[in-house]
């Protein structure tokens, strides 16, 4: 009775201490309501983000990841970051060792880890950030415009999906400027501290 009694409070305040977190697909990977569920043809998804007036970002993510459930946990459930990324970006879950099969832009057919290996990803979460169309001779790592290799903050997350959907990068402006200047802008607003960055 006691340990049912021990069982049921531990479980209640689980549930209440990370009201945040996204829910773990039966791939083993946390899931967000805003993924786009495709057939994984690359071509196809950038296809379909552009006919939405969105771009395209692949995140690469691993079953277990403590990174990747920090990632989902603090910084993609945050109304300012999950809204702009849902309002701008087609996003597509890939699982560094699924078996998935995956089109490639240059059209070949592999697995979702060979694939992720072929694009050069090598840590967990990645997130891929693909042009408006590429030609179908290049592979995603070939055209990528930027990663985001790791779980970063909320500033630096959001700031990289705005950077890339504003192609700043075209500019000419580096990221890490650009980082810079809306960080001072947001401190400017009073939106965060130097200790919340």
């Amino acid at each position: 009775m006691l340990n049912r009694l021990l069982r049921s409070v531990c479980a209640l305040l689980l549930a209440t201490s990370f009201p945040l977190c996204a829910e773990l697909g039966e791939d083993g990977l946390h899931k967000q309501p805003w993924f786009s569920i495709t057939f994984k043809d690359v071509a196809e998804d950038m296809a379909e983000a552009r006919d939405q007036g969105k771009r395209l970002a692949l995140i690469v993510e691993q079953q277990g990841c403590i990174y990747c459930e920090r990632l989902h946990a603090t910084v993609l459930n945050d109304p300012a970051v999950s809204d702009y990324i849902a309002e701008h970006f087609v996003v597509v879950q890939y699982n560094l060792f699924g078996n998935e099969e995956v089109t490639d832009l240059d059209g070949e057919v592999l697995t979702e880890r060979d694939a992720a290996s072929k694009w050069g990803v090598m840590f967990t979460p990645t997130i891929l950030f693909l042009p408006e169309s590429a030609d179908a001779d290049n592979a995603v790592g070939d055209v990528a415009e930027a990663a985001l290799p790791g779980a970063f903050g909320k500033w630096t997350t959001l700031h990289m999906f705005q950077y890339v959907f504003e192609d700043t990068a075209r500019s000419g402006e580096h990221f890490q400027r650009y980082h810079a200047r809306k960080l001072q802008a947001a401190r400017e607003a009073g939106l965060l501290s130097e200790s919340s960055q």
